[in-house]
């Protein structure tokens, strides 16, 4: 067999995606269908795009997203995530979203995998990583260069306004040890 040559001109890839949980299939709760994907998906399943829009996707705020199951590792995953495999059910019909990510030579999420279970020792550890979407509130502030606006996310920040210090509201703490600590590399059966 051929030894593998990557020329410069190529582009190199830093990440595994067989070596990942399926953070992508995870975090993100909403994996947006196109009515191509709909197409794609009822093609893949054998049936019209109508039956394929019922039994696969939902409507979450006004965006037509598929469908999420419960999950052992992470609360919920797609619901064509293989849960003993970590791999995609539905490769070769899976959504635009998924056939482009992470559209770059990295991926921000093995990344983190990759760090962690350096930082720890352990191969592993799976650290749980959640997307929290939320409204930004804009406020514009004047200051020595002109107005700047100044984006909050969920809280006030202590910032000067007109001349005066303005001190923050109180900030909801949470405990995440539970959240951080080591789970099952995914390979393994539970009670293993």
């Amino acid at each position: 067999m051929a030894e593998r040559v990557i020329k410069d001109d190529q582009k190199r890839v830093y990440f595994d995606c067989n070596k990942c949980p399926a953070f992508c299939c995870s975090v993100y709760e909403r994996v947006e269908v196109t009515k191509r994907d709909l197409n794609r998906l009822a093609q893949h399943f054998g049936v019209t795009p109508e039956q394929a829009k019922r039994r696969y996707t939902r409507q979450r705020e006004g965006q037509r997203v598929l469908k999420r199951v419960e999950d052992e590792i992470f609360n919920e995953v797609c619901m064509f995530l293989d849960q003993k495999t970590r791999r995609c059910g539905i490769y070769l019909g899976r959504p635009a979203v998924c056939r482009t990510y992470p559209a770059r030579s990295r991926c921000a999420y093995y990344d983190l995998l990759q760090f962690e279970r350096k930082q720890q020792g352990n191969e592993n550890v799976v650290p749980v990583v959640t997307i929290t979407f939320r409204e930004v509130e804009e406020e514009v502030v004047g200051g020595e260069d002109g107005p700047e606006v100044v984006e909050e996310w969920g809280r006030d920040v202590t910032q000067e306004v007109g001349g005066a210090k303005k001190e923050p509201d109180a900030v909801e703490v949470r405990d995440l040890a539970d959240a951080a600590a080591p789970l099952l590399n995914p390979a393994q059966k539970p009670g293993a």
